[in-house]
């Protein structure tokens, strides 16, 4: 099972992630079995944000971790803060703020990872500064990261904080590509050479950030998903022939495809079905060929120059 180590002082947590994003109106029972069908496949990392379910998804994880004590020291809990209702706040007041009421509900008394959810062009940094050293001083943050940014906000919130930034989650997935295809499509005219993020991928690779991919299985932006989407046939044939040489099903093999990218990358799934848990478990085991990842690249309908 794949594993990574995003920084020296956290355990390893697994190329898997659950997404948490749903799991607002499950109930005991149901998240119990949620949670384990997860541990039980060597899946330890749980995806939370304090506005998933207007902080009911962490409520629910915190019910299992009351009842369940013992369990935490398995997982690895990452959540997230920043946005409010019509916009965003990196304050230092609401990072703050928001990391109380995140362990309150998830009845645990530190994250081990914190992302900054979405850019807050309004922030501070040194007010981002003094909140994440105050975190991280009185153990409440082990790690801190953040969500849907570019390379350039990226670097300027590195220039002033302490800590370093252990990962970018982003939307990726074989038919959302955007910070793949400028870099093949290098000094050319055609839609893919429009570099949206600069250079995000490789910036993440050269400073040892780990890529977590969010929706993984969607076209576009909560536009659905591409499996057995007739829009994406040829995407989905490859899909099944590729995946019936592993004797798994197909979205085991998008996440695979996924988990072929060198940034340390991780799969944030937002499946509640433990069948599919237990598929996407199984992309950890599998390390595509070359051919296999563009071939499924480009049967997305992307072209190679």
């Amino acid at each position: 099972m794949k594993q990574v180590i995003l920084q020296e002082n956290l355990k390893p947590v697994s190329t898997i992630g659950i997404g948490c994003m749903r799991i607002a109106s499950m109930n005991e029972k149901e998240a119990d079995t949620f949670i384990h069908t997860a541990l039980d496949a060597s899946i330890n990392f749980f995806d939370e944000a304090d506005i998933y379910g207007g902080g009911k998804s962490e409520e629910v994880l915190g019910t299992f971790l009351h009842n369940s004590p013992s369990e935490r020291e398995k997982m690895f809990i990452q959540s997230k803060c920043g946005i409010r209702k019509g916009f965003f706040d990196f304050s230092k007041e609401h990072i703050l703020s928001s990391v109380d009421g995140i362990l309150s509900r998830l009845h645990t008394d530190h994250l081990d990872s914190l992302l900054l959810h979405r850019p807050d062009i309004l922030m501070d940094v040194n007010e981002v500064q003094e909140a994440f050293d105050e975190l991280y001083q009185s153990g409440k943050v082990l790690a801190f990261g953040v969500s849907n940014m570019s390379s350039g906000h990226m670097s300027y919130l590195s220039k002033y904080i302490h800590q370093k930034l252990i990962t970018n989650q982003l939307q990726v997935s074989c038919a959302h590509t955007p910070i793949i295809d400028a870099l093949l499509h290098v000094d050319m005219h055609d839609t893919w050479s429009v570099d949206h993020d600069g250079g995000v991928l490789p910036y993440m690779m050269e400073n040892g950030i780990s890529l977590q991919c969010w929706s993984p299985l969607q076209k576009g932006y909560f536009e659905g998903v591409f499996l057995n989407d007739p829009e994406y046939k040829e995407l989905n044939d490859t899909l099944d022939s590729i995946a019936s040489k592993y004797k798994v099903e197909k979205d085991t093999i998008a996440y695979a495809w996924l988990l072929k990218i060198p940034c340390s990358t991780q799969v944030i799934t937002g499946t509640t079905k433990p069948e599919r848990i237990l598929s996407a478990a199984k992309a950890m085991d599998i390390d595509l060929t070359k051919e296999e990842w563009y071939q499924i690249y480009t049967s997305a309908g992307n072209i190679l120059p």
